[in-house]
Formats: structure tokens, sequence, C-alpha cells
């Protein structure tokens, strides 16, 4: 559990100056290194030539082993699989350039519960053994007594075996040495203490050192040692102990840690016929390695994965999937700024070669937030699970990044539209918080996924009488009325038609014109007492668009029923806010704090009168409930913004027209509460949930009973997709960022939005880890309701548009009138398209600029010749990801495997002249790539067997749930 910014200060650079000095000086010693992060921090500001020699010298010489190898150790439960690639492939980029190194085992000991998508995402970068720690106390204990912590897992039920990865669960242990010694008071194997920030003691003696090993005790101390490594042994098949030396925050002073560990294993192999065991130090390959080579049959286990995770029967770490809402939604944001950003300057790049732009600089830009993207995905980032003051370097860090994104993306809009340089440049990137001003305004709006999209955007304007027109100068449909959250500005709404990766220009115009947009219309309806409702006399308002009719009740205000028009199917529908009482002091009992979600009862309704306002209008509706404590009450504690849209004919509204869009507006809450929106149905789920793994593939979640803590235990991540279903119909929820979702009852699904809590256990105190967190979230879920067949085809598609929403870009651009139609025809939609099908996903477009040879042996040859590239990035080499949308047999035909021209899906980007396919981090040429493999008991080969070698015209097939990586080089212009 690890602070950034204090680890970097005093405790980081010392590690990495303090263990390579150490592994110097005795050629048995050995050393694993993760996070890339820290060590290019160090590289980069520390390292003394002669300390890069030696990690270079030490690398060679398999004493220091890079595992993950990723920027971070990623969280496994509220992360993205595009996030958790993207910070994989940036640390592997930096380790391959610099060292020409790819890392081979993963170390997955600290993420809260081990997602079914690790695997898959390890096994796709090449890694021959993943390595994890944190399941269920009882699980754990159960597979221990059984020796059943090591399987081969196949992690996606679509992919062949080829995806499996050899898994190792580490014991009751984890992965710190054990510290008691039953010799002594004090601790044991800790020689070097605790770090202290950030101002080391003067005097070298750190809080708690270990007792040193010394002749009088150094028998003791083996003995002990031994008792452990036979405890473990008789839990693992091999007679093989991997025994973990090190824990948080360890070897910021190597030297004495060694020197003690020298003594002690060199005592214990001279006395090894007594002891019955001989060690030695190794890296996490050494023991994988090891354990390879018995060639023992391995248990495969299935796509089940292991969340949630609980450490005592009231201690279930369910409550990071909601806490720092506000971080978790900028995360997401920013992520998804990056993708559209990266393959908005990728095609700038190919298409514009002669730029007024600095490449060099643009791409800092894009590296500013690649960091800032890829370091909150840390276990202790996106979880919500950090102090304040390092959730605000994340903050700053993600709000810096896209600040400098946007800046690019404008400053390319600019250059193409080659305006006047002394015109007002495109002020900013749109954010709805800063209002269009008077004068005439170009809003562009930029698609960043393959697909044709027919959408809504939102821009905040001052006058209620608005035209809006094209390119070509004709009217777009337009909706314009009062915003729900300020007096002073009204929303704007624009039905916009944008192709792949494309992006398109529209005229902004405060007149009275006969072409001005609609002006939605608004009723209010008295507040109501929930609690005395009428029940006899139930009056109900329809508001309908193609797709559904939803009903209100009159009587309170709050949604009755949701008709899908098509199938003419009705499904009883109720929402309500509640809160979870948590209890904040430990001698009282179990707590809730940024981890662990431990209600004291059942969730209590939160109020008792509600009030409606409708908009009524030609392109949206918005239904806007305020929810108060009482009748009486002044201010409102939660809201819900529903809008439902109606497209004119002529478009493409399937998507549209099929999604109930929520927005909520929770807190400030009271302290110790945590708030949930409950949706109940009168579908007959048998309590059964489904949720995402990490955006990838969805986890069956039956309601399960326990003795203890069983409200916390029924809680999983959502990611970006959680549904409930009977045997026709499903009902499905789509977010843009990660919560915490349950079914606490049959037909219902509840979605934790916001948690505010304290606690008074000295470990929270003392990190500052009470997550009073008083803010205001605003999170968004689209709601989808129909058949399996029709929400199966929808979701996917729907859940990535969510994702990725269009960049709205605005400005006066000066000099630039309207051209005469003629001449824009060619121009109507800026670029040429790139469109995927719509089971596909064009997951990754970008200049990666990384500068290593793509043929390993001569990458390798010059990092040990010293000739690394120096100076420009490399622009000419351009990743593309693809990925397969669908499971085998999901859908009759979205589940074929496709064929994608490569040749013809870029050519607006260029003549492509050469694609190589790679790893899932860009370190592997695919062909040379030959994994271990481990021998399994039931090899059931029904896998496809894919031909990686690509045609001539460049044709791939990508198949279910595949992801394919690939370089692309275009011949230059």
């Amino acid at each position: 559990l690890f602070f950034f910014q204090e680890s970097m200060h005093a405790y980081a650079a010392n590690v990495y100056t303090s263990v390579v000095e150490e592994l110097m000086k005795g050629k048995q010693r050995k050393f694993i290194a993760v996070e890339q992060e820290f060590f290019r921090l160090w590289w980069d500001a520390v390292a003394t030539d002669t300390h890069k020699q030696q990690v270079h010298q030490l690398l060679q010489e398999g004493r220091l082993e890079f595992v993950i190898g990723g920027q971070v150790m990623h969280d496994e439960a509220v992360t993205l699989i595009d996030d958790q690639i993207l910070q994989l492939t940036e640390g592997h980029g930096f380790l391959y350039e610099t060292f020409g190194i790819r890392p081979q085992f993963s170390w997955h000991v600290d993420p809260f519960g081990a997602s079914a998508t690790t695997p898959t995402l390890f096994a796709l970068a090449g890694f021959n053994a993943h390595l994890i720690s944190r399941i269920d106390y009882d699980l754990k204990a159960d597979m221990q007594k059984k020796k059943k912590l090591q399987f081969v897992w196949l992690g996606s039920p679509s992919l062949s075996e080829r995806e499996a990865i050899f898994t190792h669960v580490m014991d009751q242990y984890s992965y710190c040495t054990p510290s008691q010694i039953p010799f002594s008071n004090r601790s044991g194997f800790y020689w070097n203490g605790i770090a202290a920030f950030p101002d080391p003691p003067k005097d070298g003696v750190y809080p708690n050192m270990s007792l040193p090993v010394t002749n009088t005790n150094i028998h003791l101390y083996a003995q002990t040692m031994v008792a452990n490594i036979k405890e473990r042994a008789a839990w693992f098949r091999t007679s093989d102990v991997l025994w973990p030396w090190g824990c948080d925050k360890q070897f910021f002073n190597a030297s004495i840690q060694y020197s003690n560990m020298d003594l002690l294993l060199d005592y214990i192999n001279k006395h090894s016929d007594e002891f019955g065991v001989t060690v030695q130090y190794a890296t996490v390959g050494d023991y994988f390695q090891a354990v390879y080579s018995r060639n023992l049959t391995w248990e495969i286990r299935d796509s089940q994965d292991f969340l949630p995770y609980s450490t005592e029967p009231f201690q279930a770490w369910t409550g990071f999937y909601t806490s720092r809402s506000t971080l978790k939604g900028i995360a997401r944001r920013a992520s998804s700024l990056l993708y559209a950003g990266e393959s908005f300057f990728t095609q700038y790049v190919r298409k514009h070669p002669a730029s007024s732009i600095c490449k060099c600089e643009a791409l800092k830009q894009l590296q500013s937030l690649r960091w800032a993207v890829s370091e909150v995905q840390h276990h202790d980032g996106i979880t919500g699970t950090e102090s304040p003051k390092v959730k605000d370097m994340y903050m700053n860090n993600l709000m810096y990044g896209m600040f400098n994104v946007k800046k690019l993306m404008a400053s390319i809009i600019f250059d193409m539209n080659n305006a006047k340089k002394n015109g007002e440049v495109y002020s900013s990137v749109y954010n709805k918080d800063s209002g269009i001003p008077d004068v005439d305004q170009y809003v562009v709006v930029y698609n960043p996924l393959a697909w044709n999209i027919t959408t809504l955007v939102t821009v905040s304007v001052s006058h209620l009488t608005m035209s809006v027109y094209d390119e070509l100068g004709h009217s777009v449909p337009a909706q314009v009325q009062s915003s729900a959250e300020s007096h002073s500005t009204y929303d704007l709404y624009i039905l916009v038609e944008i192709s792949g990766l494309s992006y398109r220009k529209y005229n902004v115009k405060p007149l009275n014109g006969k072409q001005s947009a609609f002006v939605g219309r608004s009723v209010k309806y008295k507040r109501k007492d929930v609690t005395h409702a009428d029940q006899q006399s139930r009056q109900l308002l329809p508001v309908v668009n193609n797709c559904y009719q939803v009903l209100f009740d009159q009587n309170t205000n709050l949604m009755h029923s949701i008709t899908e028009r098509e199938t003419n199917q009705t499904v009883q529908m109720t929402q309500e806010f509640l809160e979870y009482h948590a209890n904040g002091d430990v001698t009282k009992g179990p707590i809730s704090d940024n981890y662990l979600f431990a209600p004291n009862a059942s969730a209590v309704p939160v109020s008792k009168a509600v009030e409606l306002e409708v908009v009524f209008g030609s392109l949206v509706t918005e239904i806007r409930q305020y929810f108060y404590s009482n009748v009486t009450a002044q201010d409102y504690i939660y809201a819900v913004y529903t809008r439902m849209y109606t497209v004119p004919e002529g478009y493409d509204g399937k998507l549209l027209c099929h999604r109930i869009e929520q927005e909520y507006s929770v807190g400030p809450l009271e302290l110790n509460r945590e708030a949930v929106l409950r949706t109940s149905t009168n579908l007959n789920t048998r309590q059964l949930l489904y949720t995402d793994s990490n955006g990838y593939q969805v986890q069956k979640r039956p309601f399960k009973a326990y003795v203890n803590n069983t409200v916390a235990r029924n809680y999983y991540p959502m990611v970006q997709t959680a549904y409930i279903e009977d045997d026709a119909t499903r009902l499905m929820l789509l977010a843009e960022r990660a919560h915490g979702v349950s079914s606490q009852g049959n037909g219902q699904v509840e979605v934790m939005l916001h948690r505010r809590l304290w606690n008074n256990l000295q470990w929270d105190l003392n990190y500052n880890l009470t997550l009073n967190d008083s803010s205001v979230v605003r999170p968004v879920i689209w709601l989808i309701l129909g058949t399996k067949a029709v929400t199966n085809i929808l979701y996917r598609t729907s859940g990535l548009v969510l994702e990725h929403r269009p960049v709205v870009m605005f400005g006066a651009l000066a000099g630039d009138k309207p051209k005469l139609p003629g001449q824009l025809q060619q121009n109507s939609v800026h670029g040429s398209p790139v469109t995927v099908p719509p089971n596909l996903h064009l997951q990754t477009l970008s200049i990666p600029g990384w500068r290593y040879s793509s043929n390993h042996t001569e990458q390798v040859h010059s990092v040990h010749m010293g000739k690394q590239k120096q100076g420009d990035a490399d622009f000419s080499r351009v990743l593309l990801r693809i990925r397969h949308l669908y499971e085998v047999g999901e859908h009759p035909v979205l589940s074929k495997p496709v064929m994608v021209n490569l040749k013809s899906l870029l050519k607006g980007l260029g003549s492509v002249m050469l694609v190589e396919e790679r790893s899932l981090t860009g370190t592997w040429d695919v062909n040379t790539l030959k994994r271990w493999k481990w021998k399994t008991a039931q090899y059931s080969h029904k896998g496809f067997s894919n031909s990686t070698e690509i045609s001539e015209n460049c044709t791939v097939t990508v198949h279910p749930k595949e992801i394919r990586t690939f370089f692309v080089y275009f011949q230059s212009q």
C-alpha cells in the first residue's frame, strides 16, 4: 500500500541506489523491481553513470529482474482494460528501449482481489507465469489445505489455451516476511527497520530495526526461518518454496539487509543435512523456472475471478469500488480524452507531414497524459485508497495532462483550418462550465470511435434563441432549454452525425431566424410526500420516444414503469436513494473505510418528498427529480436528471433512442453514510447479477448468503456494465466510472454512488485514510431495457459510445467565413473516415514515439553497444490495436471472426507499406514469442488455430475476444 509522493521523496531514490550498490558486493545477491514509475524517476533524476552501467550488468547476469514492468502495479477491480494495457505498454516500452529486456512474470501481490482479465492480459503480453496474493481468506485456507494454490488460468472463455497462464497464489503469509521470532520480543528479518519520511534519522537508527544476526542467535534465527519454510512447503506440490523477503517500503538501507541475510543463508546451507533444506537468493523468474522444470500436470481454472476480497468475517474490501468517485470519474474522462488525442494526432502527422506544429512538443503533451492516466491505475490510485494529499497529486497530474492534450487538439484544428495567426485561437476544448460567448461560434466535434455515430452534444449558451448550421450552411436539428444547474445559462443540444475518427464543424449563431433551435418547454409539478401517497387514485404521467414509454406516478413523482415499445413489454420499475449507516468507532464494532464496506444494518431510505419538473422537447425530454428529506425542507439532497431522446427522420437513431440517460447529483453526504441508488423491478431475476470485468468480459454474480457481512460480500465492481434479467427481459446499466454494485433482492440492482466516512482506526488516522469526502458527485448511468437479443447487440457499442463521447472544441475562427457549398463538398467531413464493423473496436491508434528496433537481435545489440538511438522520437511507427467485442456463441452473427484489410482500413492516413504483428505491449514479434507450455489435465482444444501470418494485402482475421496489436508503417510522403 504505497504513498506516492513521500515514497519518491525519501524512499524510492534510496532503494535503487542502495540495492544496486549492494548487489554489486555479492555475486549471490538478487532483487526484483516492479513499478517503472519509481524506477524511471530514479533512472532519470538520481542514478549516476556508474549506477546505470551496474544496472545493465545486473540485468544481464539475471540478478536484477524487472517483474510486471508496467508503470505501476495496477488495481484489478475498478480499472478499464484499455488503461491497464496503456500503463503496461508505457513501462514495457521504456524497459525495452533502455535495456532490450521484456518482463516475463507478474507479481500482482497487492491489488485487493484478482480479476480474470489480468491472466489474459499478461498472457498476451508474453508472460510465462502470473502471481497473485489477495483472495478471500476462507477460499485461500481451503486451497492451501488441498495444495491447490497453483493452477493454469484460462481467464477468457473464448480464447484458446494459448492464452492461458500458470498462476501462483501466495499462501496465508502473503508477500511480506513473517516478522515474529520466538526467541526475542524484537522483530526479525527487517534489519533496516521502518523508513522515516521525509527526513532520515541522522544516526542511521530507524524505528523498529530487527534484531541483528549474531553468533549467539544465528542458530535460533535459522530454526525460525526453516520452520516457516517447512510449514509452507506442505501447501505446495513441488519441493520449491517461494519465501518472499521484504515488504512495503523496505530495502532503503540494503546493506544492513543483505549482510544479515548473507550470514543466515550461509549458515542454513552449511547445516543443510540437519535442517533438511537448502536456501538461495532468487528472483520470481528463478522460482517459476524451478517449478516449470518439474514438469507436473496442473489443473485448469476457468474464467471465474477472485472478487470480491475479504480478509476477515467483517472485512469485505468492497468499499473501494466507490471510494473517491470524483477521482474515478476524472481518471476515466482523462483516459477517453487521451485516446481521442492519440488518434487525432496520429492522423494529423500522417496527413500533414510539413505541419507548423512541433511534433516533439506535441508528443510531450500526449506523454504527460499517458503518464498521468498510467499512474492513477495504481492499486492505491483510482481505488480511492490514498491520503487526500496523494489524491490531489493524481488529480493535478490528470488535469495538467488533459489541459495539454486539449491544447494540442485545439492547435491541430487551428492549423488544419489555416486560420490567420492573429485570429482568436480555438479558445478551449469545451467543457460544460465555460459558456460560449455571444459572437458567432464554431463548435468542432471529434468522434474518437471508429464507427459512424449519431449522437447529441451539449454546450452551454447565454441565449435561448440559437441557430446551428453545418459546414454547408444547412440547418442542424438542435434544442435549447434552461439549465438544471445554472440560472444564467442555457443548455444547447446539437444532433451530430460523424464518421469514424473524423470531425465536423458547426456554426452556432445567436439570432431570431426562423431556423432557430427548438426551445424546451418546462412543466413543474408540486412536491409530493412519498410516505403518504394516495394509492387509490393513481395518476400516471407518460414520457415517450420511439423506443420507450416511461410512466411517472404523480402521487409520488417517482418512476412507475417502462414499456419497451417494439415488444410492448412493460417492466414495473421504481428508483429510490438509500444510505447505509457506517460505524466509525473501532471499539463499537466493524468499520467502513476507504477499503472496507461494513454497513451496520440495511440501507435506510433518505427522502420523504420528491419534486418533479419535465422539460419537453423535440430532441430531448428531460425529467428532473429533486429528493428532499421532508416536505418542508429548503434544499434537496439528491437529484436525478433523466433524458430521453427522439431522433428526427433521416437520422440513424437506434443507439440514441434505446438509451435512457440518467445523471445524478449526490452529496455532500453526512458523515458515515454510503449512498446507493436502488432500482427495483418486477423481473424475476432470482437475485442473479451480471457485472463486467474491466470492460472486457462479463462475470455471473449469484447472491451468496454468509454467516456475517452478507450485504458487503455481495458487492461487486461495475467498471462499465451491470445487468439483471429474467427469462425474457434484461435491464442493463452502463457507467462512465466505476461503482460498487449489488442485487440485494429479487428484481433489484443497487449502485453505490458516493461514500463519506470517518473512523478512529489508528492505521487509518496515521495515514489520513478516513475518506471524509464532502464533495458532490455527478455520475452518469445509461439504462437499456429490452429482450436479451436486442440488449446484447446494443450494450457493447453503447458502453463504448458512453466511454468515448465526442470531444467538443469551440472558438471564433477569424476570417473563416462559410464558403460556397460547391467548394466545401469535398471537405464536408474532415479527414477520411476510419471505420470498423460493429463487433470490432479500434482500441488504439497512436504514435508511441519509441526508438527501439522491432528486430530483437538488433535492439539487444544496440543496447549492448551503448548505441540506443538518442534524440528525436520515431514518428514513422504507428501502433494499432483492434479488439473483438463478442464472446464465442454469444450472438449468431456478431460472434463470428472478422476479416480486416488493414490497408483499406487506414487508407485515409496514407499508403500502408508494412505491418508487423506484435505482442500486446508491442515488445515481441508474435512469430518469435514462444511462451512456456505448462502441462494441464484437460486440453480441450476448442481454440481456433489462427495464423499470425499477415497476408500480402495486409488482411487479418480477428476472432472472438481477441486483442490484436500491430506496428504499421506508411510510405513516406
